[in-house]
């Protein structure tokens, strides 16, 4: 037989929802809304200018580098390669189209023998699918510092094909981890899922100046550098430091001489 306050009770709605309300608060339940999650840990990126601009890179998180051509989203990815290794680090490059320049990357001050590069030689979306199942092998086995995905060279209308699925998979293999994810790319594409998306632009002309070299042409050129421009497009960073706004910071990593369609590295 059901007792007079257990009746009351179920025809009272309001008054289990108090009953409820108040053993949560005994208890010491607190709502999953008011848990403080601690902040990512934050590196260095390997340029000043932008850590003073964004604190540095998230670790256990997915950042999104984007821009054209010639707009230092390479440079800015060796910086992060050469600070990751300087840190004693390994590091992991996913090269999509074998564009990766190791002599380039050693004079930008990356440690060689502390990067595991993935060389991707087959078509471009059979080198995509490749590129995805790597990095998916590569973020679970994990004991990676920074882990590099040169999406820079593949079209956009083929990265846009990367399902959001893949993205999602991705932020849940790396968080909790000391992992940096990096991704060069034309247009960002992970969403939500990445916590830090940067766009690269080239704020000026190139630097040029003759040449004085004997084998050179009269009119060839040296490029000097390139003034680039990195603007926070997003931050979902749970650390003090609100990215916002851009900075400004010259690329000469080294010479190149300019004459007619022929680039030359000069010592």
């Amino acid at each position: 037989m059901r007792s007079p306050l257990s009746s009351q009770t179920a025809t009272n709605p309001s008054a289990q929802g108090c009953r409820l309300a108040a053993g949560l608060e005994i208890a010491g339940v607190i709502p999953a809304s008011h848990l403080e999650r601690p902040a990512a840990p934050i590196v260095s990126c390997g340029i000043a200018e932008l850590d003073a601009l964004t604190g540095g890179l998230p670790r256990g998180a997915l950042t999104e580098i984007c821009g054209l051509p010639s707009s230092g989203r390479s440079s800015l990815m060796l910086a992060a390669l050469a600070e990751a290794t300087r840190r004693q680090e390994i590091c992991a490059l996913v090269d999509t189209t074998d564009s990766f320049d190791p002599l380039s990357a050693a004079g930008a001050g990356v440690d060689l023998d502390r990067v595991l590069w993935i060389r991707l030689r087959s078509a471009r979306l059979r080198a995509l699918e490749q590129a995805l199942k790597v990095t998916d092998l590569l973020l679970q086995g994990s004991g990676f510092g920074l882990v590099a995905i040169d999406l820079a060279d593949m079209p956009a209308e083929l990265t846009r094909r990367i399902p959001l699925a893949s993205w999602f998979r991705f932020r849940r293999a790396v968080e909790h981890t000391s992992t940096v994810l990096l991704v060069i790319e034309q247009e960002p594409h992970a969403k939500t899922c990445a916590s830090l998306v940067l766009e690269t632009t080239a704020a000026s002309t190139p630097t040029l100046r003759p040449t004085a070299a004997q084998p050179a042409p009269s009119h060839a050129q040296l490029l000097r550098g390139i003034d680039v421009r990195v603007e926070v497009v997003c931050a979902r960073m749970d650390s003090p430091k609100k990215p916002a706004g851009r900075v400004e910071w010259r690329v000469a990593s080294c010479e190149l001489l300019v004459a007619s369609c022929e680039l030359r590295v000069t010592r």
